[in-house]
């Protein structure tokens, strides 16, 4: 990943997205693939790393996004800063047709970028958070409901932070790979006005 974008409305303990596109070289494309699984794996070693995601080109493009998740600035600044990204991007240089775009995202703004945008652009704040609340509400009220009431004979004797922690699970794994995708394809048109 390369790039030298700023972020001046993220404090060094926000949470941050690394989101790089890159075109590939045809004919390249199992080379890359190759040095993309290396990068999971430094990644991974990288203390604040919290996921790493790879949107593939359509059958005909050669446009790849890589997306790395990291706890905070200073984490992201560590795998931007590393060793170990510097030997990766001399390796995938002689794959690399373009360098298309690299953006530091701040918090949960990752959630707004679909992923075929040419270039990325957040809506305004204030849309994403009417909509994030929108959407929070029912999934937080249902995962209330199934942990207080339904499952309340299994997991009602454990203390408040036991029983909250795989309600929090639920919650934020449905909001980010059921919920969210889901909702921001339905107001894309309302985001990007």
């Amino acid at each position: 990943m390369s790039g030298d974008l700023h972020l001046t409305d993220a404090r060094p303990t926000d949470p941050v997205s690394l989101v790089v596109r890159r075109r590939i070289r045809p004919g390249r494309e199992a080379e890359y693939e190759a040095l993309l699984t290396e990068a999971n794996a430094l990644l991974a070693r990288i203390p604040g790393h919290r996921g790493t995601g790879v949107v593939r080109p359509p059958p005909g493009e050669q446009e790849y996004t890589l997306l790395a998740r990291f706890d905070s600035l200073s984490a992201a600044a560590d795998w931007e800063l590393s060793p170990e990204r510097a030997d990766w991007l001399s390796r995938i240089a002689p794959l690399v047709d373009e360098h298309v775009s690299f953006e530091k995202q701040p918090g949960l703004d990752f959630w707004f970028t679909p992923p075929a945008a040419a270039r990325l652009r957040q809506p305004p704040r204030w849309k994403m958070a009417l909509l994030t609340l929108a959407a929070l509400y029912p999934v937080s009220v249902s995962t209330s409901w199934l942990f207080g009431e339904a499952l309340k004979p299994w997991l009602g004797h454990y203390p408040m932070p036991v029983r909250a922690l795989p309600q929090m699970i639920v919650v934020v794994l449905s909001m980010t790979y059921l919920v969210m995708p889901a909702v921001t394809r339905w107001a894309t048109g309302w985001l990007r006005r």
